[in-house]
């Protein structure tokens, strides 16, 4: 490729991205064991009481701990 078709690729691409998007800081409101009895959600129950609330509050799975967490996400 000539160096003006080189030029005009590149600037067909448009801008580039040069910083990456900002991570959504995760705080734990609450830690629950995965071995809850049957039937039984506390992790759940626990986050749409938050919601209720208004705290924007969603269960995750930790497979480290063996464990839900109820975060929430704040865009930093």
């Amino acid at each position: 490729m000539s160096p003006a078709d080189t030029a005009a690729h590149v600037a067909a691409r448009g801008p580039v991205r040069t910083v990456e998007p900002a991570k959504p800081k995760r705080t734990v409101l609450e830690r629950f064991p995965a071995g809850a009895p049957r039937g039984q959600w506390p992790a759940e129950s626990f986050a749409a009481e938050q919601r209720r609330q208004g705290v924007p509050a969603r269960v995750v799975m930790d497979l480290d701990s063996d464990s839900f967490l109820v975060i929430v996400e704040v865009v930093s």
